[in-house]
Order: C-alpha cells, then sequence, then structure tokens
C-alpha cells in the first residue's frame, strides 16, 4: 500500500536522494551541459523557514516519490498565499495506478489546511503529465520556454 505524508526534507534527504539521480536522467533537460547538483543548504534554509513544503510516497516505508513545492505570498500579489511546485517525482513502477494522484490529492489538502490560496504546478513537455494535472482540476495558464546560452 503506497502512503502520502509530510516529512523533513532535511531529515529523509538520505533516504530520498537515491531517487534523485533517476529523476534526473528521466526529466533533465540539458544533461551534456548540466550535471545534477542540487543546492541542500538552499532547500534546508527553506524549510526552517518554513516555506518549503516536501511530501514524500512511500510503499511500507519504501520511498517512492516525493512532492517539493514553495509557499510565499505572491511577489506581484502579498495577499495571495501561493505554492509553487519546484519538483514531484513518482518512481515508473508507480504511475498509473494511482501514485500521482495519491500524492497532489494529500498535497492540496495539506496546501488547504496551511491556508494556501493559488497552486501552480508544471509538466515537461517531452515527459507530459499535464492529464494527470487537468484531472485533478487544474487550467492551463502558461507555457514557459528554454534557450541554453552557454558555450
Amino acid at each position: 500500500m503506497i502512503t502520502a505524508q509530510i516529512e523533513s526534507f532535511e531529515k529523509t534527504l538520505g533516504e530520498f536522494s537515491p531517487l534523485f539521480p533517476m529523476h534526473y536522467e528521466e526529466l533533465a533537460l540539458n544533461k551534456d551541459k548540466i550535471p545534477l547538483d542540487p543546492q541542500y543548504d538552499v532547500y534546508i534554509a527553506r524549510e526552517q523557514r518554513g516555506e518549503l513544503l516536501f511530501v514524500t510516497l512511500r510503499e511500507l516505508g519504501k520511498p517512492v516519490g516525493y512532492f517539493i513545492g514553495f509557499i510565499n505570498p505572491a511577489l506581484h500579489y502579498k495577499t495571495c498565499l501561493t505554492c509553487i511546485m519546484d519538483i514531484f517525482y513518482v518512481s515508473p513502477e508507480y504511475r498509473g495506478n494511482g501514485g500521482g494522484k495519491l500524492l497532489f490529492t494529500f498535497v492540496e489538502k495539506e496546501l488547504k489546511r496551511r491556508g494556501v490560496d493559488r497552486w501552480f504546478v508544471g509538466s515537461k513537455l517531452h515527459k507530459d503529465s499535464s492529464w494527470l494535472f487537468e484531472h485533478l482540476g487544474f487550467e492551463k495558464v502558461e507555457i514557459y520556454y528554454s534557450k541554453w546560452l552557454g558555450d
């Protein structure tokens, strides 16, 4: 049985960090130019300030997915408490059987409990998860573009 729960990013980093390279290999752009090198200290500092939400998926204690979002008043709308998704990942063997839906449904309940007004999520076009977000009631509001400017 898969469960979703809030956990400390700092305290569970050692358990969940083995998933990060799999996430990177599957979804990252420009892997030939940008190595995986998270700024864990920044995540931990934001968690200590109460700005980071880390929700995990586990099956019988084993880490199988996660959601990281940042919660702050919006820069343009200071009265609107906003969650902006940083990343999410569900191990491939837990996709299609409710893992993603469980994760995002749990996150939504927690965001409502915290008084969050607006929630932004995103999907990579080369590994599109828009169907999940639309199924959960999100609406498409913006499209991002990327251009490599380095050497």
